[in-house]
């Protein structure tokens, strides 16, 4: 007989009988009782549970109140929304921006400014919801090859250096909610007939920002933006353009004054769509008045 035989009857002489004492089931074979739902849910109250254990049951998390989950009956409670006080600019990359380019959505014979982008219908904007413009991000900078003249309200460093890069031009601009509402829906605001607002200036914590020449401001003085332009080049290695070469210089070195909303659209005018006319204010105190 073998030593293991030997070591197993050995082992099995020292052992208890097999009786209902000692039995036991496998590990996992047997199912948990299920739990009830919302008073039921608690300890088990048999004959021998009461007193003032009776009422101590434990229910499921989020059936406190009953068999409706607090989840259900208040499904949503918007803590954030509209509460925020810092001025949001949703993102839009520069691989997007090629991409509307490519497909036609967006017409680089023209500046490009925020209304040509919400054109395209795959750009949404909220000025409700303190929402103040695009901000371009640098996802798709090394395949950006569009030569445009770009008006966006926020840029970082690489995002300007690629689109200087291209043979462009990119300045970044202010709008407050009463202008950005004219250009979320321009069709919906012509048909009201009301005359084109002025722009206001940046608040007092942007105007900084935007005066900014190496952040390409619209309040910035330019010649100190060519200079910058210069630096920048140098910084990141690459030959700048010369603009002023190119058959569309006028389109790229277009700008917008200040105070204006539109291109091509002055403050005070009126556009009526159904006479397809534009009135202009004639009275030398409106004229004064959206000229300053």
């Amino acid at each position: 007989m073998s030593k293991t035989t030997d070591k197993a009857l050995n082992l099995m002489r020292h052992l208890p009988r097999v009786c209902l004492a000692n039995i036991r089931d496998n590990p996992g074979s047997g199912k948990k009782r299920s739990r009830g739902r919302a008073q039921h849910g608690g300890d088990y109250h048999g004959a021998g549970n009461k007193g003032s254990g009776q009422r101590q049951n434990f229910m499921r998390l989020g059936y406190e109140t009953g068999n409706n989950p607090f989840y259900l009956r208040f499904p949503w409670e918007p803590y954030y929304r509209g509460h925020h006080l810092r001025r949001q600019y949703p993102p839009l990359s520069m691989l997007d921006l090629q991409k509307l380019i490519d497909t036609n959505r967006i017409d680089t014979s023209k500046p490009i400014d925020l209304v040509a982008i919400m054109n395209t219908g795959l750009y949404r904007l909220f000025p409700d919801q303190r929402q103040f413009g695009v901000q371009l991000t640098d996802e798709g900078a090394d395949i950006f090859c569009a030569k445009i003249n770009l008006e966006v309200q926020w840029a970082n460093e690489l995002v300007i250096a690629a689109v200087e890069k291209a043979g462009g031009v990119i300045s970044t601009a202010y709008y407050d909610p009463h202008s950005l509402q004219a250009m979320v829906n321009v069709k919906k605001f012509f048909e009201r007939g009301v005359p084109i607002p002025r722009r206001m200036m940046p608040p007092p914590d942007a105007m900084e920002y935007y005066s900014d020449p190496s952040k390409r401001g619209y309040l910035a003085d330019p010649e100190k933006i060519s200079e910058e332009r210069l630096v920048l080049a140098q910084k990141f290695g690459y030959s700048l353009p010369k603009i002023e070469d190119d058959p569309n210089y006028e389109m790229l070195v277009e700008k917008k004054d200040p105070r204006q909303i539109f291109y091509g659209l002055h403050p005070g005018w009126i556009v009526n769509l159904k006479d397809k006319v534009i009135l202009k204010p004639q009275d030398e105190e409106l004229l004064r008045y959206y000229a300053s």
